[in-house]
Formats: structure tokens, C-alpha cells, sequence
């Protein structure tokens, strides 16, 4: 059976709850809303105003983690900052999962990764509404709802394991212990599937498709957006909602959409779908529904 991917090109609070809607499913519980509050000095994160609705109908949690790489978002304090500076405080109470503390949670059947490292925090929350900004990525090639959930809840330290593969949860070592561009990216697939597992499965994904820059919220000088935006994509299943993005990206006219697809092209990026299919995290056969006809 196909999994279900809902499409509209209505980018606005209104058009991000109706397809939350769409989706037919209630997240239970306490519910934390994953996002990227988006490197100071970038401004294409998905901004509080287009958020908001959403996350109070849900009574929902902003959270986060500290980054890896550096930057203002590594240290709590300054990562505090700017989650109040960019304007998430104002919406919803936020939780930067890892100020305190991490934990392990177990990879199963891994080739790279025995356990994932993600915030203490995380085991306050009863679900978690996956909410990205679909867009390209200098190490990945592009970043979906699959990195939200891998390098996006993990630690710092589990930000390092994954990107080195599991040589290190070191951050200060993580550039000497780069591995092979498919290693990475089956890390996050990896990673993306453990979340998945601890939290048996009370996550929905929704991605945004807008801002497209090559480029992610992470990096301070991104650069500008270079197709037009498309649409929203949510689902139950984060491989098929990817892969539809992936889809809406090589079946566009845009005049931008060869410099995107360059991006993802050169990091090898797609190759994270078949794997995280693999392992079970879903499936890339999917069934489009358009809730604007």
C-alpha cells in the first residue's frame, strides 16, 4: 500500500493547519514541535508568524538542540538568544533538549551506528510534530524531515557521531573524522530511524517548501533562495514525504531548479532515500493527494 503525502501550494498558517489536518492523525500527550531556529544572521527558517497557529493548536513545545559546528547555537546561552531573537519565545514555550544532558538510544541493525545521542530532554515529551523546512545542504545535499530527526535531535556530541559516522562524539574532532559522503548520510538514516523507534512511532512529518536555497538554516550567510516556492508536503511516513519533495524539486520549470539539483547531485543526497527505506523508516512509493483540488 502507498504511503499517503498531502500537497497544497497555500503556504500560510492556514494552509500549514489544514494539512496538519489532513493528515487524519492527533499527536498525543505533550507535544514538542521540532524545528531550526535558524543560524543568527540567516533568514530562511520557517519564521514564527507562518508557525504559530499550528504549534498553540496543538499546545506544543518548540524544541531544539545545540549545533556542532560552532556558531551561536552551540552554547545554550547564546543558542537562547537567538530562539529569542528570531521570535520562536513569543509564540510557544521552547526546550533546547540537550541544555541540561543527553542520552543514548539504540541504532538497531546499523552498519555505522550502535546507539544515537540525543537531548535529555527528549524524554519529557509524549510526541513530536517534525516540522521542516525543506531545503539544500552543503553536506547532504538537501535537508528534509529525515536530517530534522537525525542531526536535528541529537546532542552536540551526537551531532559529531553522526556526522563522523561513529569514529567520534567529539565536536572539536568531528572535521579530522569525516567519512565517506554515503557513510554520513546512511548515519542520519540511522539515526532518523532510532528516534522513530524510541518514540513507537507518534511523529508527523510535515515539510515547507519555501525559501529554497541551496543552502541550509544553519549555515549564517546563506545563500539567496533560487527557485520560487512550491507548496507544503506532510505525512505519517518521512521517506515518502521526502522523496515526493525530492520529486516536486526534478519535476519543476523553475530556471533555479539545475543549480538546486546541482547541489543535491554533488553530495550524492538521494542516496539517504533507498537507504532509509531500507531500514525500514518508510517507503519512497507514495501517493500524492492535493488538498486544494
Amino acid at each position: 500500500m502507498k504511503s499517503k503525502v498531502y500537497f497544497t501550494k497555500n503556504i500560510s498558517p492556514e494552509g500549514l493547519t489544514k494539512i496538519y489536518d489532513a493528515l487524519g492523525v492527533k499527536l498525543k500527550g505533550k507535544v514538542g514541535v521540532k524545528i531550526s531556529t535558524g543560524e543568527p544572521g540567516g533568514h530562511n527558517y520557517l519564521k514564527p508568524e507562518l508557525i504559530a497557529n499550528l504549534v498553540k493548536k496543538l499546545n506544543g513545545t518548540i524544541v531544539e538542540c545545540c549545533t556542532a559546528y560552532g556558531g551561536k547555537r552551540q552554547d545554550p546561552k547564546e543558542h537562547w538568544k537567538t530562539i529569542k531573537q528570531h521570535g520562536f519565545l513569543s509564540i510557544a514555550p521552547c526546550d533546547i533538549l540537550d541544555e541540561f544532558g543527553e542520552f543514548e538510544i539504540p541504532v538497531k541493525a546499523g552498519k555505522h551506528l550502535d546507539v544515537d545521542i540525543v537531548g535529555e530532554h527528549m524524554k519529557n515529551y509524549d510526541s513530536f510534530l517534525n516540522l521542516a523546512h525543506f531545503k539544500g545542504h552543503a553536506m547532504g545535499g538537501f535537508g528534509g524531515v529525515i536530517k530534522n530527526q537525525s542531526i536535528g535531535f541529537a546532542s552536540t556530541a551526537g551531532k559529531a557521531y553522526i556526522h563522523t559516522a561513529g569514529k567520534t562524539r567529539s565536536a572539536a574532532e568531528l572535521w579530522n573524522h569525516l567519512p565517506k559522503q554515503e557513510h554520513f548520510l546512511e548515519s542520519m538514516a540511522e539515526a532518523a530511524k532510532a528516534v522513530q523507534d524510541y518514540m513507537h512511532g507518534n511523529i508527523l512529518y510535515i515539510d515547507v517548501m519555501n525559501n529554497l536555497s541551496v543552502d541550509c538554516d544553519c549555515d549564517s550567510h546563506p545563500e539567496d533562495p533560487c527557485m520560487k516556492d512550491i507548496g507544503i508536503l506532510a505525512s505519517a511516513d518521512p521517506v515518502a514525504l521526502d522523496q515526493a519533495c525530492i520529486d516536486k524539486i526534478w519535476a519543476s520549470t523553475d530556471r533555479g531548479r539545475d543549480h538546486f539539483i546541482a547541489r543535491v547531485e554533488r553530495q550524492n543526497g538521494r542516496h539517504i532515500l533507498p537507504y532509509a527505506e531500507s531500514l525500514g523508516l518508510g517507503s519512497r512509493d507514495y501517493e500524492l493527494i492535493d488538498i486544494d483540488e
